[in-house]
């Protein structure tokens, strides 16, 4: 992206000031080292900018350094609305509403799995359907899904799919409120019941990962996350809400675009349709989104629920001998009420998260009582060859409601990168250096190369640097599964 028309703040903050386009209620700032923005595509300039023209948005828009362009908001966009007279537009929500990563503990390490790395890929691979279209693990009445939208992970817990420590450890307790199945269409549910415990396609993924001691770099912190030993296996999830969020996304995107002349509301790119916040049209969808955000809970608790089953047929341990315990699992893709400060005021205000992970700091009451010292434990997935990122919430990430990053981030579009690749030939190469993947798609795998991803070590020191979290931990991945 050309860095015209943006002002350094620091070496890791640039804004663009309201003069850029007309009508820009607010700044845009765009979080990074000047490599990474300068790697950015240049639609991330002219997407930020048009964000700052939604109606009710507060200080900034934000993009943060894994950005790059997205339908609507870029990815890594975030815009904080007043809900008592802004709006709220699912282009800076997302398809995939709350895809999310959880991150899974054990009790292994790498020796003791080391001989049986194949196996439990192939039978993570085997048990837990993933790519595009596969049947998920249950299938449910009409009722049984309503349940399953209004409780979320809570309903796995009352079915025997989750443990209570589970929930204690998941974003909103694995349970967000005002979630109303009357929203949701007929064939939303169809689409989602029949993908319940799946994991999805693109950069989805479950990931076996090491945890060594020389990648550890807070080792106080890492402790209360889980990471206890040198060497220590942990696992990761990366999935959403499927085609029940895709669903709900379209349904609402098309129900806006009718109701914005009603409104007086106008936008210069389609993609960012928006509706009052308190319209009927606006209530109906973040009910209906709230939805989507339990369905994702319940579907990574189910998939979590199966690996725990496998690993335990694998290794023929109890699970309390295997001592697979959630560290903690994440939204993105989600616009949520929370209280901010605004000159020096609390308000309540609806974040907007598009591809960025919230990180509340130490002290906040939405914590689980075991992070309220340390503050929120964040992940960021990286790609299968180069790893993931373990950091912590803190309090100078306060200018960007408390967000931060959510991934590396693309830099080579899907079309380019299986023009550059060989799905199979990347297999052989990871296999060579130690990671083993099983995938449904090998044109799929193409896509999620290493190469096609900015560096997660840079992604992580322009995060650390901006203030916007710290790093805690790296985790290098050994096995993967992908659709």
């Amino acid at each position: 992206m050309r860095t015209d028309g943006l002002l350094k703040i620091s070496d890791y903050l640039f804004e663009i000031k309201t003069s850029f386009k007309k009508g820009m209620r607010v700044p845009a700032r765009i979080y990074g080292s000047r490599k990474i923005i300068e790697g950015m595509d240049e639609a991330v300039k002219e997407q930020i900018t048009n964000v700052c023209l939604l109606p009710g948005i507060q200080q900034y828009a934000l993009c943060m350094p894994d950005g790059h362009s997205g339908y609507g908001f870029p990815i890594g966009g975030v815009a904080a609305i007043d809900p008592s007279d802004g709006v709220i537009s699912p282009g800076g929500i997302g398809f995939d509403i709350n895809c999310g990563i959880r991150l899974l503990s054990t009790g292994l390490m790498y020796q003791d799995i080391e001989g049986r790395l194949e196996k439990l890929i192939d039978m993570l691979f085997s048990h837990i359907p993933a790519g595009v279209g596969k049947e998920g693990m249950l299938s449910l009445s009409r009722h049984d899904f309503d349940e399953a939208m209004a409780r979320g992970a809570r309903w796995a817990l009352e079915r025997g799919y989750a443990e209570k420590e589970d929930l204690e450890a998941i974003e909103d307790g694995g349970c967000i409120a005002m979630a109303d199945p009357r929203c949701i269409s007929s064939r939303a549910c169809e689409r989602g019941n029949s993908q319940l415990g799946t994991l999805g396609s693109g950069n989805h993924f479950l990931e076996i990962q090491v945890a060594r001691k020389e990648h550890v770099f807070d080792e106080n912190i890492a402790h209360e996350f889980g990471i206890v030993r040198d060497n220590q296996i942990m696992i990761m999830i990366h999935c959403g809400s499927r085609g029940f969020g895709h669903q709900v996304a379209t349904d609402y995107l098309q129900k806006f675009l009718s109701a914005m002349p009603k409104y007086g509301l106008k936008m210069p790119d389609r993609e960012l349709a928006c509706a009052p916040f308190d319209s009927k049209e606006g209530q109906d969808y973040y009910k209906a989104m709230n939805c989507a955000i339990n369905i994702a809970f319940l579907n990574r608790q189910l998939i979590a629920h199966r690996v725990r089953e496998v690993f335990s047929d694998v290794f023929r341990k109890s699970l309390e001998e295997l001592g697979i315990k959630t560290v903690y699992d994440v939204c993105h893709n989600t616009a949520k009420i929370e209280m901010h400060e605004i000159d020096g005021r609390g308000r309540q205000l609806l974040v907007h998260r598009k591809g960025a992970t919230r990180a509340f700091p130490a002290g906040k009451k939405e914590l689980p009582a075991r992070y309220r010292t340390t503050g929120q434990p964040v992940i960021i997935g990286g790609s299968m060859e180069n790893g993931s990122l373990l950091l912590v919430g803190l309090e100078s990430a306060k200018d960007t409601f408390y967000t931060t990053a959510h991934g590396s981030g693309r830099v080579m579009s899907r079309s380019e990168a299986k023009k550059q690749f060989r799905g199979d030939a990347l297999q052989r190469e990871l296999r060579g250096k130690g990671i083993y993947i099983r995938t449904a798609s090998l044109s799929g795998l193409a896509e999620e190369a290493g190469a096609a991803y900015k560096d997660i070590e840079e992604v992580g020191r322009s995060i650390e640097e901006a203030g916007l979290s710290k790093v805690i931990a790296k985790l290098v991945p050994i096995g993967n599964i992908k659709g």
